[in-house]
C-alpha cells in the first residue's frame, strides 16, 4: 500500500512489493496472480464495508438518530481503511476500472444507500444532498494526505457533523 501510494500502482513493479515485504517475487505470485489481484486485495475490505452498510439499512429506522448511525458506520469503516487513501487518490482511474469488473454490483449499493439516505419521500434536493453527504464522507479515505495531523476522532466528528448538516433540509433531516 505503502509503495502504491508513493509511486501509484501502474509505476510499481511486483518486484519492488516482493522486496518491500521480505518475500521473493515467486512467493508474491503465489498468493496474489497479478499486481491487480493486489490491488483488488486492498480495496476488498472497504467494498465489504460499503456491502455491510447497505444490507444493515432495512434494520435502520431512517430518522435523525439512524441516519447519524448509519453515517456513522460508514465513515468509521472509511477511517479504519484510510491507509489506501493515497493509493485511491493517486490511481482512480486504475482502481474505478478494476472494481468495476470485480464488482459490478457495488454502484447499485451506493445507489441503494443513496436512496435511503434521501428518505421516503425523496425530491431532487434530497438525493442531492444524500449524494453530496457520501462525498463528505468519503473525505476520510483521504484524511491523511490532506490533514496529516488529524487524528480519528478529529476526522469522524468533523466529517460526521458536515455530512449531517449537508443533508439537513429546513432544520430537518
Amino acid at each position: 500500500m505503502k509503495l502504491f501510494g508513493a509511486k501509484g500502482f501502474e509505476q510499481t513493479s511486483l518486484r519492488e512489493v516482493a522486496d518491500a515485504v521480505g518475500i521473493t517475487k515467486a512467493s508474491l505470485y503465489y498468493h496474489y496472480a497479478s499486481k491487480l489481484d493486489l490491488l483488488l486485495a486492498i480495496i476488498d475490505p472497504i467494498v465489504d464495508h460499503m456491502r455491510s452498510i447497505v444490507d444493515e439499512l432495512d434494520h435502520v429506522q431512517h430518522d435523525p438518530d439512524g441516519i447519524r448511525h448509519i453515517l456513522r458506520t460508514y465513515l468509521r469503516g472509511l477511517i479504519h481503511h484510510r491507509d489506501a487513501g493515497a493509493l485511491v487518490v493517486r490511481d482512480t482511474v486504475a482502481i474505478i476500472n478494476a472494481m468495476a469488473d470485480r464488482y459490478p454490483d457495488l454502484m447499485d449499493a451506493s445507489q441503494v444507500l443513496r436512496t435511503w439516505l434521501a428518505g421516503p419521500d425523496a425530491t431532487d434536493l434530497t438525493r442531492l444532498r444524500a449524494c453530496a453527504a457520501l462525498e463528505v464522507i468519503g473525505v476520510a479515505l483521504v484524511s491523511k494526505e490532506l490533514v496529516p495531523g488529524a487524528d480519528d476522532s478529529l476526522v469522524e466528528s468533523s466529517l460526521l457533523d458536515a455530512a449531517t448538516c449537508v443533508l439537513t433540509v429546513g432544520g430537518a433531516a
